[in-house]
C-alpha cells in the first residue's frame, strides 16, 4: 500500500519510523506541531521476509532481494526528512538470522540510514507506547500484537509498561508450519494452537497475575480478524472468544484460504489469516480474554513517540541506567568520578577521532554501570558486569548499543582480547576501540575513588594513538597510579594502539620488570 507524499517547503520538523517486520515493510512520516505529532504520511509494502527463514534460520536470497527493494523505494521517499530524524527497526527475522549482516551489509549500498535490530521485549515495548499515546486508558491495559515472526505481549498503566514478553509465533511463520498451500482443517488448527498455548505457557502466570482491565490488540492481524466479526455481523465492537470459535468453524468448512471470500479479508491476508487466528484463539484460552478491542497504533508509533520525546530531552536509556543503578547499588559517587573524567577525555579528542553525541552518549552510561557486575563478585568484575548487560532487558536500548555497552565493560581493565569483540554493523570497530580506551583511562585514573584527586587532564589524539599530559611532580608522588600506567602501554599494544604520556618515560626506571600481559583475565 503506497501513498503519494510530497514535502512542502515551508514543513519542517520532519521524523519518520521504519518498521522491518517479518510480514510487511512500514513508514511512517510525522512532524512536531505544538508539541503534538501530525501524522503526515503511512506506507506498507509486504515482504514476508520470516516466509524465507528456513530451519536453520538462514534468510534466502529472495527474501533478502524483497526486502532490498522497498528499502530503496523507502529511501526515495524518505528524501525530505534529515537523516538524524529518521529512525529504522528490524525484529523478529532480522533478530534471528544467522545471516542478518548480508542483508544489513547490502542495505547500506541503497539505503543511507542505520537500522536498529531490536529484542523481543524492546519491540513489546515500543508497540505498548504507541497504544498508549494513541489512545488514554485510565487503567491497566493488555496489549497484544500478532507479527509475522513473532508476537508481542505487553502490560501496562498510563505510559508505564509493567511487564513485556515476546513469543516465538507468528503469522508467516505458523502459516508455513501448519496451514501450508492453503490448506485449512481442525487438525491442523488443533495442532497449531496447541504449539501457541505451549509458547504462552511460560508467560500465563506472571500476567494473570498482573492482570489487566482492558485487551487491546494492534496491527494487520488482529484488524483483519476484527474487520471479519464485524464484516459478518457477529460483534460491531470487538472480539470474543465465541466469535473466534465461529470464525474458526467458518474457515475450516472452506477448507482452502486462496478460495476464501470474506467481508473485511483482503487477498493478501488469505494465506495468513488461519495462522493468525489460531494465535489468537490460544491467547483467549490461555490467558483468559473476555474481549479485545483493536487500537490502529504499533511499533513505528512508539518508536516516533519516543523520538519525539527525545527531541525534548527525555531519553529512557537515561531512566533506564538509573534503575541499573539503584537495582545493582552500583556506587553512584565513584560512577559519576570515572563518567565525568571520560566525558572530559571524550570532549578533548571527538574531533580527532570524529565521534559523535551518541558515542558520548554510550561512553557515559558505560563508564556509570561498569561495576554493575560487584553485585555477584568482585573477582572478575568485568565479566560479571558484561553478562548483566548483554543478557538484562534495557529498555530504549536496541541490540547493538546494549552489546557496545556490555563490551566495553567487558574490556574496561587488564587484557583486551581483540578476537572477543563482538562484530558491528552500526559502529565501526576504530570508534569501538578508541570508546574503549577512554573508559579505560577514566577506569584507571580514578582508582583511589576520591573527589579532587586528578589534576587538569589534557590529551591529543592521532589514529590508534593517545597523548596523556600529566604532572610529573605529581604522577611521581603516584608510584601505583605510575606503575599501572606503564602497564597499561603495554596492554594496549595488543590492539595495535600507542598510549604515550612523556612524563612515564622520564620515570622509565620505576616501572616493574615483568610482563603484565602475561597476568590471568
Amino acid at each position: 500500500m503506497t501513498e503519494t507524499w510530497t514535502a512542502s517547503p515551508d514543513d519542517s520538523g520532519y521524523m519518520a519510523a521504519v518498521d522491518l517486520g517479518s510480514n510487511s515493510f512500514h513508514m511512517v512520516i510525522a512532524r512536531v506541531v505544538d508539541g503534538a505529532l501530525q501524522l503526515l504520511h503511512r506506507e506498507k509494502q509486504k515482504v514476508q521476509l520470516a516466509e524465507g527463514l528456513n530451519d536453520e534460520l538462514i534468510l534466502s536470497e529472495d527474501a533478502i532481494n524483497r526486502g532490498l527493494a522497498v528499502l530503496a523505494q523507502f529511501a526515495d521517499t524518505l528524501k525530505p526528512v534529515p537523516a538524524q530524524s529518521v529512525r529504522v527497526i528490524a525484529t523478529y527475522t532480522l533478530r534471528r538470522a544467522k545471516n542478518s549482516a548480508v542483508f544489513l551489509h547490502r542495505a547500506q549500498a541503497m539505503f543511507p540510514y542505520p537500522i536498529e535490530v531490536i529484542s523481543g521485549q524492546e519491540e513489546a515495548r515500543f508497540i505498548y507506547q504507541g497504544v498508549a499515546h494513541f489512545e488514554h486508558y485510565d487503567s491497566r491495559r493488555l496489549v497484544m500484537d500478532i507479527g509475522g515472526g513473532s508476537t508481542e505481549f505487553a502490560i501496562g498503566e498510563g505510559f508505564s509498561p509493567l511487564r513485556l514478553a515476546s513469543r516465538n509465533m507468528g503469522c508467516v511463520s505458523y502459516a508455513n508450519q501448519f496451514f501450508a498451500n492453503g490448506k485449512i482443517s481442525n487438525k491442523r488448527f488443533e495442532r497449531a494452537i496447541i504449539q501457541a498455548e505451549q509458547e504462552l505457557e511460560p508467560i500465563v502466570s506472571a500476567y494473570q497475575e498482573t492482570g489487566w482491565q482492558q485487551a487491546v490488540g494492534t496491527s494487520g492481524t488482529i484488524k483483519t480478524i476484527r474487520d471479519m466479526i464485524v464484516g459478518l455481523g457477529w460483534h460491531p465492537v470487538c472480539i470474543t472468544l465465541p466469535d473466534l470459535i465461529r470464525l474458526q468453524e467458518l474457515l475450516v468448512a472452506q477448507q482452502n484460504s486462496f478460495q476464501l471470500d470474506l467481508p473485511g479479508l483482503a487477498d493478501d491476508r488469505k494465506p495468513l489469516i488461519c495462522s493468525g487466528l489460531a494465535i489468537l484463539i490460544a491467547a483467549f484460552q490461555l490467558l483468559g480474554i473476555e474481549q479485545m478491542y483493536y487500537v490502529d497504533a504499533a511499533l513505528r508509533e512508539g518508536v516516533l513517540y519516543e523520538m519525539s520525546d527525545r527531541l525534548h530531552h527525555h531519553d529512557i536509556r537515561e531512566h533506564t541506567v538509573h534503575s541499573l543503578i539503584k537495582r545493582y547499588s552500583i556506587d553512584i559517587a565513584q560512577a559519576g568520578r570515572v563518567r565525568q573524567t571520560a566525558l572530559e577525555l571524550f570532549s578533548q579528542v571527538r574531533l580527532d577521532w570524529q565521534l559523535e553525541d551518541e558515542h558520548a552518549d554510550l561512553l557515559g552510561w558505560a563508564a556509570t554501570v561498569y561495576e554493575i557486575g560487584l553485585h555477584i563478585n568482585s573477582s572478575s568484575v568485568q565479566r560479571h558486569s558484561a553478562y548483566i548487560l548483554r543478557h538484562a532487558n534495557l529498555p530504549g536500548f536496541n541490540q547493538e548499543q546494549q552489546l557496545l555497552l556490555s563490551a566495553l565493560v567487558r574490556f574496561h581493565r587488564r587484557k583486551i582480547k581483540a578476537d572477543e569483540l563482538p562484530a558491528f554493523h552500526l559502529y565501526q570497530m576504530p570508534a569501538v576501540l578508541n570508546l574503549l580506551v577512554l573508559l579505560r583511562l577514566a577506569v584507571l585514573l580514578n582508582q583511589k575513588r576520591q573527589d579532587d584527586f586528578l589534576p587538569p587532564l589534557l590529551v591529543c589524539a592521532r589514529p590508534h594513538q593517545l597523548t596523556l599530559d600529566l604532572p610529573k611532580d605529581w604522577l611521581l608522588q603516584q608510584p601505583l597510579l605510575l606503575a599501572d600506567l606503564q602497564q597499561e602501554q603495554q596492554l594496549l599494544k595488543k590492539i595495535t594502539f600507542h598510549l604515550d604520556c612523556p612524563v612515564l618515560t622520564e620515570c622509565a626506571a620505576l616501572a616493574d620488570s615483568f610482563d603484565p600481559t602475561d597476568q590471568d583475565d
